[in-house]
């Protein structure tokens, strides 16, 4: 099975940003980083086939893909890899000079989530929204458990992506982990630990 996240930050604004203060500085960019660190990593090494997708509207489309990193060197605390990950916009976007990033690998694209659901959607994955409100996911985790590829699409708080009319039009599935609301790390954990559980 092939798990692939999609996270959307409209918010994210490394302008003024400080290790100091992290999350009022970076527009909650230590939200995305539990993300990418909850998705990639597994006990000793990278999760096999899990991928995510960040989406950030200031920055660009950035992908992480386990095959591409190092994990030895791969930032796997939240404050190292925020750090790590500024400096990699930073010399992506305004081409300064920096000494070797671990995350320098990482795969940029220039596909919206729009197009990049349409990409994914021609490649038979099964794509489904996470969303307060969904059908319950453990209602549908045998089902789903059964699927070779999957994408599930993560919004953040403040980004109403998730109830737009463009991203309606195309009559996604919308799942919920039950009815207590999770912080997007915990949700890619708890959909990590039922998918990848052994039977």
């Amino acid at each position: 099975m092939t798990i692939i996240f999609f996270i959307k930050s409209s918010t994210i604004d490394i302008g003024k940003y400080t290790i100091k203060n992290i999350p009022g500085s970076s527009g909650r960019l230590d939200v995305i980083s539990r993300c990418v660190l909850a998705a990639i990593l597994g006990d000793d090494n990278f999760e096999k086939d899990i991928h995510i997708y960040l989406f950030l509207e200031r920055y660009g489309t950035f992908i992480f893909e386990p095959e591409n990193l190092d994990f030895d060197i791969f930032p796997k605390n939240e404050i190292l890899f925020t750090d790590y990950f500024v400096e990699f916009l930073q010399n992506y976007h305004f081409r300064k000079n920096q000494h070797l990033n671990p995350l320098d690998l990482v795969r940029t694209s220039k596909m919206s989530l729009i197009e990049a659901i349409k990409h994914f959607q021609k490649l038979n994955y099964r794509i489904f929204i996470l969303k307060e409100g969904g059908r319950d996911f453990l209602n549908l985790k045998n089902t789903i458990q059964k699927m070779d590829n999957i994408v599930f699409i993560l919004g953040s708080q403040k980004d109403e992506f998730l109830d737009s009319k463009e991203l309606g039009e195309l009559k996604i599935p919308i799942i919920s982990i039950g009815s207590q609301s999770y912080l997007a790390s915990s949700v890619i954990r708890l959909l990590k630990l039922h998918l990848l559980a052994l039977p």
